[in-house]
């Protein structure tokens, strides 16, 4: 971390939190050195993620959060992780989007940051199971009225979880049936071992049928899913076609992540091997770029 004492709060806490969990533990005296800020600053930036669930304070600093396998966050406790991340990962996957498309959208806040971005692409279907996503959408259209072009919503029945996600036989029953041109997928963890995974038994078998329904699966997920598992697997990294994360996923998660993946897609960079961009840019048969389509990074979401 490097001394800057104009960082935003935001800006702060996420680099306290990578710190953290780098480390395994930081000291109060430590981070205001590196910040540049006053101690009483760093106190109540670990206040406000040890609200947020995501450090434990201790005596002089703060430690890591040890979370058990089927511990399920919140919405509301992670929507306010990496939310500049979420926002960057969002605006990229929907340039993978064309009009018309039938697209699935999973719970998480990453996908709830996704749908605000899919309001003005036109004519979709959009198949959700999350009850936050299907109000940004509905929300829009009692905001401006019905218009040309505004996506059908469909929300599946379900058991309510506690990140907002419809899930179980109700919700399994309506996915079987429904077939998508793309998923996109939030998850609670990613790993090589356990591939995607999530601490609730119900949700993972919802995902499993979404991911059975799509011809095509992106994750959206910043780069601090990387290396988490959770209590049930539900797919192998195999069965995605693409990962569209951030900067902050290390070299090495990057090059392992390549081996499994058609694509990796990291926001705010543009790195591509010989031949990589070209076919990234080639045009399918409805004149849209295919995202099914090679390997690489992105600097500008427009590129994608």
């Amino acid at each position: 971390m490097s001394e800057n004492q104009n960082l935003l709060a935001e800006q702060r806490r996420a680099l306290i939190l990578d710190e953290v969990r780098r480390r395994g533990g930081v000291r109060v005296n430590e981070l205001t050195r590196k910040l540049g800020v006053s101690d009483m600053t760093v106190r109540r930036d670990l206040d406000a993620l040890a609200r947020q669930g995501v450090l434990e304070k201790v005596h002089g600093g703060a430690v890591p959060v040890a979370e058990a396998s089927a511990h399920e966050p919140g919405f509301e406790a992670k929507s306010g992780l990496e939310p500049t991340a979420k926002e960057d990962i969002a605006r990229a996957a929907a340039s993978l989007v064309a009009p018309g498309s039938a697209v699935a959208l999973s719970g998480g806040t990453t996908t709830y940051t996704l749908a605000h971005h899919l309001l003005d692409v036109p004519d979709l279907t959009v198949v959700t199971n999350s009850v936050r996503v299907a109000d940004v959408f509905h929300s829009a259209q009692r905001t401006s009225g019905p218009r040309q072009g505004s996506a059908t919503v469909v929300l599946t029945g379900g058991v309510r979880t506690p990140s907002d996600s419809l899930v179980g036989p109700v919700a399994d029953q309506a996915i079987a049936s429904l077939h998508f041109d793309v998923l996109f997928l939030g998850v609670h963890g990613i790993s090589p071992e356990a591939g995607l995974s999530t601490p609730n038994l119900a949700e993972a078998e919802t995902n499993r049928r979404l991911v059975q329904s799509a011809r095509r699966v992106v994750v959206v997920a910043d780069h601090t899913k990387w290396g988490t598992v959770g209590l049930s697997s539900f797919a192998t990294l195999s069965q995605v076609d693409t990962l569209v994360t951030d900067a902050g996923l290390p070299a090495e998660a990057r090059a392992e992540i390549s081996e499994h993946l058609n694509r990796l897609v990291v926001t705010g960079e543009r790195e591509c091997g010989d031949g990589l961009l070209a076919d990234a840019e080639t045009p399918s048969p409805d004149g849209t770029p295919d995202p099914s389509e090679g390997s690489f990074n992105s600097e500008d979401p427009a590129d994608i």
